[in-house]
């Protein structure tokens, strides 16, 4: 899934503009993310207008520094974002890779034991390649034209058990394998805000408010797509529904 670089605010939420996003690569960089408890040197190309947020999410939920790369040097074999450089060369795109990148340097230090990161990874695969389909549905030619959480599916309601006995996928509290899984749901939603899940599973939206609401999720994705999200879920679990089209 790739976007254009601009705001998210900046498009209504419709399957053209959604599309638009998806099949362009972008050239902004992101904001930098500093501090504290994994001292490394990782560069992130991005930009908040693509999937690269997802990224800084998930980097400070770990307390991991990025610094903001120069597009116009961007390494991605295919000019793409996001893509994220470490010492010694080494060069990872692909979210879902990046991600689990990021999971194995936490792992180094010490974070998680084997049996959790193993869980993690699992998920993160399992977004990228299952849960991905599901929530966007392409055209031949590639491009979204609408979710697939508007109709039942099992896999979600599999998900959706999962989350009535848990807060979260993996015991041990939030990981990056909610950051993973949960960045997808959302996009859903900035999207495509017409689509009613909590009748059919409400204990996935109450995971996805949840998830929402953490502090990282608004410094990488911004103030204005958390207010809106938590708003548009509120609405969903009230039984509102949703009057105006897209984000404003």
């Amino acid at each position: 899934m790739r976007f254009v670089g601009v705001p998210i605010l900046a498009f209504a939420s419709s399957a053209s503009a959604f599309s638009h996003l998806r099949s362009t690569s972008v050239f902004r960089a992101t904001d930098s993310r500093s501090t504290t408890s994994l001292s490394m040197s990782l560069t992130l190309y991005g930009s908040r207008g693509s999937r690269s947020p997802l990224v800084n999410w998930a980097a400070n939920e770990l307390n991991i520094p990025l610094e903001a790369g120069d597009l116009n040097r961007n390494p991605h074999p295919f000019g793409q974002i996001p893509c994220l450089t470490d010492d010694n060369g080494v060069v990872v795109f692909e979210s879902g890779a990046i991600l689990n990148y990021l999971q194995s340097k936490a792992d180094d230090k010490g974070i998680h034991g084997d049996a959790k990161s193993s869980a993690v990874t699992s998920w993160i695969s399992w977004a990228n390649a299952s849960l991905d389909p599901i929530c966007f549905l392409e055209t031949p030619e590639g491009k979204v034209y609408d979710t697939g959480l508007r109709t039942s599916n099992k896999r979600i309601e599999k998900l959706n058990q999962i989350l009535s006995k848990s807060s979260y996928l993996v015991p041990g509290g939030f990981s990056l394998a909610d950051v993973a899984v949960a960045s997808y749901l959302l996009y859903v939603v900035q999207f495509f805000p017409d689509v009613e899940l909590h009748s059919k599973w409400p204990h996935v939206v109450r995971y996805m408010k949840e998830c929402a609401a953490r502090e990282g999720y608004e410094k990488a994705f911004g103030s204005d797509v958390q207010g809106f999200l938590l708003s548009r879920l509120n609405e969903m679990e009230s039984g509102k529904e949703k009057k105006l089209f897209g984000m404003f």
